[in-house]
């Protein structure tokens, strides 16, 4: 263990042990909390300024929730923890022999971090399985960038399909195409559904925003298997009533600027092509890229969509110094679920804490208290399992916006979404729908000549 006073390149003084969180998620805020008051110092490292409640991107990118009200500085969390320091950073490599993690800045330049105890709570981005030319027509749904991206989509695609003159050429405009069904594809379908039947119905002269298709594309034999087969079948006809298209047992085979095609799973593996100009990927997720140069250090092999097998105490194996927790790490097929990874950071937290305090390593394994799942399908519809509890349709809706409430972070944050939900059941109007032009050349261009070229993402380097 260090203790002889040292300086990272960051510029501060060590002279106590020193634990370096990668990534402000769920697990890194909660292992960070945790290790309040401990006889450390710990470095909170993240790319963004901010800690995102990513169960609710999707009401960001529909116009529900403003991004502040899913999001919180990390800076502003932790401000009553003195031992926690906060750095703007991406990691790209450690050595594990002298335990350094190396850190570029948004400007291209790199600073090291000396570490004793590493905690890796990177999680996951979205996976294109090969196809990363996907990701201009078809964004995910991991990040704000995303779901602010996702919103400027939607709502450009209305605006296009008012200002064009036939029908057909509208369809493909009105036309939304979700690839994924589990809780964020079918979460994403439902409420593109919602923002046109009621935010946007009655606002626009030459369509009708209740005519617009959303196709909600899956590779199972049913949506959301991660639940009950009864709670499935629930969201299946809930997502029937409000007049999502289903379609199961089909994979997505190509995406394109003004279509998207799908391959049948049977022995006859038919192909189907819809015109669509938005389409949405919530289909999978994949390790971040730090995860490979983290495994390659620590000789470690990746598995299950790059993650990283754990100890039971969630240590990586031959390393008792680094943990891996949340979406990243894998152990007896947890799922990744924000549960997990505030669990995780909490116990990581402790075995570092007792460490400390008592002088031997503590190895104590990582147990995990299912509190169940959730799943908003559409307004006074949502899907609640935890343990033998089933809950759907009201009651489901219900248990799912108290349990989402307490667990967004802060009680400002807590307080506008209650506000903004109740405001949008009561008038179903969405206010959050501002969008803006990618740069400042393209704002002068005129209305019309909007194309999906000028709303396209880029998945960003991570």
């Amino acid at each position: 263990m260090t203790t002889a006073q040292e300086s990272s390149s960051l510029g501060l003084q060590r002279s106590r042990p020193r634990v370096v969180i990668v990534g402000g998620g769920f697990g890194g805020i909660y292992a960070a909390r945790r290790l309040r008051g401990v006889d450390v110092d710990v470095t909170l490292l993240d790319r963004g300024t901010s800690h995102v409640f990513q169960p609710l991107l999707y009401q960001c990118a529909t116009g529900l929730l403003s991004e502040g009200e899913i999001s919180s500085p990390l800076r502003h969390l932790l401000r009553g923890v003195r031992n926690v320091h906060v750095a703007l950073g991406e990691a790209q490599g450690i050595d594990a022999v002298g335990r350094v993690l190396t850190a570029s800045r948004f400007d291209g330049s790199t600073f090291e971090l000396p570490y004793d105890y590493l905690i890796v709570a990177a999680g996951m981005r979205q996976a294109y399985h090969g196809h990363d030319e996907y990701i201009q027509w078809a964004p995910g749904m991991k990040t704000l960038d995303d779901a602010l991206a996702i919103r400027r989509k939607l709502i450009c695609a209305f605006e296009m399909a008012e200002s064009l003159p036939t029908a057909e050429e509208r369809r493909p405009w009105l036309t939304f195409a979700v690839a994924g069904g589990g809780p964020t594809g079918v979460e994403l379908a439902g409420q593109i559904r919602e923002l046109a039947m009621h935010a946007l119905a009655n606002e626009f002269q030459s369509i009708d925003p209740c005519e617009a298709r959303v196709l909600l594309f899956h590779g199972g034999d049913r949506v959301l298997q991660s639940f009950n087969r009864k709670l499935s079948a629930a969201a299946q006809r809930t997502l029937d009533k409000v007049g999502v298209e289903t379609h199961l047992g089909v994979h997505v085979t190509d995406v394109c600027e003004t279509s998207i095609e799908t391959t049948a799973k049977n022995a006859a593996r038919t192909k189907k092509r819809y015109g669509a100009r938005t389409v949405l990927w919530t289909a999978g997720v994949e390790a971040v890229p730090f995860a490979a140069a983290l495994a390659n250090a620590l000789g470690v092999k990746q598995i299950q969509g790059g993650r990283i097998a754990v100890e039971p105490d969630l240590t990586v194996p031959g390393h008792p110094n680094v943990w891996v927790i949340g979406d990243l790490m894998s152990l007896n097929d947890l799922p990744g679920v924000a549960e997990v990874a505030m669990q995780g950071g909490r116990h990581v937290g402790g075995c570092i804490a007792r460490t400390i305090e008592g002088g031997t390593p503590d190895r104590k394994p990582f147990k995990y208290r299912d509190l169940g799942s959730a799943a908003y399908i559409a307004r006074r519809h949502a899907l609640l399992q935890a343990g033998p509890i089933r809950m759907s349709g009201f009651l489901g809706w219900v248990s799912w916006g108290a349990i989402h409430i307490a667990f967004l972070a802060g009680y400002r944050n807590r307080f506008g979404t209650l506000l903004n939900w109740a405001v949008t059941l009561a008038s179903r109007t969405r206010r959050e729908r501002a969008i803006t032009y990618g740069d400042p050349e393209s704002a002068r261009q005129p209305y019309t000549d909007l194309t999906t070229e000028s709303i396209a993402v880029t998945r960003p380097e991570r």
